[in-house]
């Protein structure tokens, strides 16, 4: 009697499927990236290694949900109309537990300068805001997704303003140095990288943006939006600590 059993089922990809393409390498560069941050934790001081840790959980979380949603896009993906479903759960499920993470990095590079616990539960608390308000418009709500995307663009402005102008970078000031400078790249991740999720928002809802409807793919979008800003993250506070380490 023999007896074959599957372990490990690959998903085969059409090589035009460039959404597909863009989920895989998303997948891998984070994965390559969780390891570097692993690995390198014991190299630096005992401060900063909970930030790197910290680093190599965002990217780690978004490798295992990029390879079950490249899975997910190309078990829906239809050769002949080159269209698939989007895995807008998943992302956001995603994001639920990456983006407050990546606010807690905020807190950990600014602890040096005496930033408090109330500090990093309101950059969790108006991320969490942001993304679940983002969610109900681009799924649940799509009607009215330009209110929801309207409050979940307040979240994030609320997000900026802090960090740029607020008690994050007085604190960021005070620290100086290495610190004042990974902060200040860290909040133009957010100013600038950011920026690309209400563009993939805007491109996957109805409403005014419905221009963008076509002209832009939102799982492109948010694919190259994730590998930019997550794996930027965690190399800005990466070189913080080998800075503040070699100091």
């Amino acid at each position: 009697m023999n007896l074959s059993i599957n372990f490990l089922s690959v998903a085969k990809m059409a090589t035009d499927d460039y959404v597909g393409f863009t989920f895989f390498v998303g997948c891998m560069a984070m994965m390559a990236a969780s390891v570097f941050f692993f690995f390198s934790m014991n190299s630096f001081d005992k401060k900063w290694r909970t930030s790197i840790l910290v680093s190599g959980l965002i990217t780690f979380i978004a490798a295992v949900h990029y390879w079950y949603m490249r899975d997910y896009w190309i078990g829906t993906y239809d050769a002949t109309t080159k269209l698939g479903d989007s895995p807008v759960f998943f992302r956001y499920v995603d994001w639920i537990l990456t983006v407050p993470l990546m606010c807690v990095e905020f807190y950990l590079i600014l602890k040096v300068a005496g930033a408090k616990k109330s500090m990093m539960w309101r950059l969790i608390f108006l991320s969490v805001v942001m993304l679940v308000t983002g969610y109900w418009g681009e799924a649940v709500d799509r009607d009215n997704a330009q209110i929801w995307g309207l409050i979940s663009g307040a979240a994030y402005f609320v997000i900026a303003y802090d960090i740029w102008l607020g008690s994050a970078k007085k604190l960021a000031v005070e620290a100086g140095g290495a610190v004042l400078k990974a902060h200040k790249t860290l909040c133009w991740f957010v100013l600038v990288g950011w920026a690309i999720y209400p563009l993939g928002y805007m491109a996957g809802t109805p409403g005014w943006y419905d221009g963008l409807n076509g002209v832009l793919d939102m799982d492109v979008i948010y694919n190259i939006g994730d590998a930019i800003n997550k794996i930027g993250f965690g190399l800005v506070v990466y070189t913080l600590a080998v800075n503040s380490s070699e100091k």
